[in-house]
């Protein structure tokens, strides 16, 4: 009897699931990345030279469970709208999702922007233009970890998807700069280092520089809650 109960205690130590706050940050499968950030997660499946799929939204706990809800998904738009519930599990920096196991990056640090934000407005020759509501069904949302960063423009209503691009970033000395891993409209770009201004101001996230094209950018993004 007392060797079954070490048994059964060893048991619940070692193999139960476990779902908390340790999910908050970034995890690599063999396929891609899986960013999961306050209320919201994306993941997306790419190589050094190809984008593949993506798929987000938001998720939430029940039971030892997470409840997935999609607002975009390339592989499937009719998904977007709907549940999915997974089992996870976490030993050590695994974490094992319905049979993929994922290796942590990080847990949300060190970089200043972990969370997710939904653009809001911008600034063109001086002047802030009009705001978008962040309940409008066209949302281009930011979801970053400590040390990975991902946008996407979609459409909940059409379920419509318009692009994303993400890799990693860091903030340093009010810098923001991006290493773009993927970018699903152009694959040039890959590779590319873009380096911005930033400052948090309450829940906003004001963003000013150069794009990609060399277009002088100042947005603002908020916080998504």
């Amino acid at each position: 009897m007392v060797i079954e109960l070490f048994l059964f205690t060893i048991n619940l130590l070692f193999f139960t699931p476990t779902i908390n706050d340790d999910l908050q940050g970034a995890w690599k499968s063999n396929d891609g990345v899986l960013i999961l950030s306050d209320n919201y997660f994306a993941f997306t499946a790419y190589t050094d030279s190809e984008f593949k799929y993506t798929y987000g939204g938001s998720w939430s706990k029940e039971d030892n469970m997470i409840v997935l809800s999609y607002e975009f998904n390339t592989l499937d738009s009719s998904k977007v709208g709907t549940n999915k519930k997974a089992s996870m599990m976490i030993k050590g920096n695994s974490l094992h999702m319905n049979g993929t196991e994922f290796s942590r990056l990080d847990d949300g640090n060190p970089g200043k922007l972990n969370g997710s934000w939904l653009f809001s407005n911008r600034v063109r020759n001086g002047e802030m233009g009009a705001p978008r509501s962040v309940d409008n069904p066209r949302k281009t949302m930011k979801i970053l970890s400590g040390t990975r960063f991902q946008w996407i423009a979609y459409n909940v209503d059409t379920k419509e998807f318009m692009g994303t691009g993400g890799g990693t970033y860091t903030t340093k000395d009010g810098k923001y700069t991006e290493n773009i891993d993927f970018f699903s409209r152009d694959n040039s770009r890959v590779g590319a280092s873009l380096e911005f201004e930033f400052e948090i101001k309450g829940d906003d996230w004001h963003h000013k520089g150069f794009s990609s094209r060399g277009d002088p950018i100042y947005e603002i993004w908020s916080r998504r809650k």
